[in-house]
């Protein structure tokens, strides 16, 4: 793809597709240039993934304008591959029973104040960090211990560069940054076989993205998909964190906002030019 990146818009058909999403098809469709456009569907999320969101992933798409190779990625059809991936790094992880409530009093008592929080919410303070993989049990969890990945690379930092926000300056967390402001993330989920973070790790490879564009919300998860490519000896990418598409209110767009979504744009006579000029695009 010479001249060109192999960009990817990856969304989760849990809900119709907003102004946001739109907005993110679009840069990363434009960042392409004569690269190539992917599109990938990240359906882990058995409980609230539907069939007929992702048909009308397709058809907002389409109607935009946009274009991508057949077939499509669809996560649900690699689970053979996040379990190579997590087997690789099984001497680096541990079971976790913790519920966010057990991880909430933990952090709690006897602090006071704000709670730490990162890219996952609250961060993890380490309860189940000395049980091992043979005790792991099916209502488990499987986390990353972050000092020992450290360890195993013999690096004390993890950094890359964004296209976006400071372009040409290394954007980098220290080994106590890391552990302090993001913990031992969660590599599987609970009836999921994976996580976002493996998942997207894993399959970015798979595709060969050269270029991440995403908004500007995931850009601390990307010090752990770092991480995770340098353990698993897979290329980084490079990245693009783009702005995000608010509300009236300034609020980030939710898929329960229906009133932003594109089908209902397009249900009340909008064009896909119409769309284009709302995003100042």
């Amino acid at each position: 793809m010479a001249g060109g990146a192999i960009t990817r818009f990856a969304p989760s058909p849990t809900g119709l597709l907003h102004l946001g999403h739109a907005y993110a098809a679009l840069v990363a469709q434009a960042a392409a240039g004569p690269g190539q456009f992917l599109l990938r569907i990240e359906d882990i999320d058995r409980d609230r993934c539907r069939a007929d969101y992702e048909a009308a992933i397709y058809d907002d798409l389409a109607w935009l304008g946009l274009t991508w190779p057949q077939p499509v990625m669809r996560q649900s059809d690699r689970m053979t591959a996040y379990h190579e991936a997590l087997a690789r790094l099984a001497p680096l992880t541990y079971p976790c029973r913790c519920r966010r409530g057990d991880i909430r009093a933990a952090l709690s008592a006897p602090q006071e104040g704000a709670l730490p929080a990162g890219p996952d919410g609250l961060v993890y303070p380490g309860t189940c960090r000395g049980r091992s993989m043979a005790d792991a049990g099916p209502d488990d969890v499987i986390r990353l211990d972050v000092a020992r990945a450290f360890d195993a690379l013999g690096i004390d930092r993890v950094a890359f560069r964004d296209q976006a926000i400071m372009p040409g300056q290394d954007h980098l967390l220290t080994r106590d940054q890391f552990q302090e402001g993001i913990g031992d993330v969660i590599l599987s989920r609970r009836g999921m076989g994976t996580s976002y973070h493996l998942a997207v790790v894993v399959d970015d490879a798979a595709q060969g993205i050269t270029l991440v564009t995403r908004g500007k919300d995931l850009f601390d998860s990307t010090y752990i998909h770092v991480l995770l490519q340098k353990l698993l000896t897979l290329p980084t990418p490079r990245y693009h964190h783009h702005r995000l598409i608010r509300d009236d209110a300034g609020r980030r767009l939710a898929k329960r906002d229906d009133a932003r979504a594109i089908r209902s744009y397009r249900d009340d006579g909008a064009t896909p030019q119409d769309i284009r000029r709302m995003l100042a695009f």
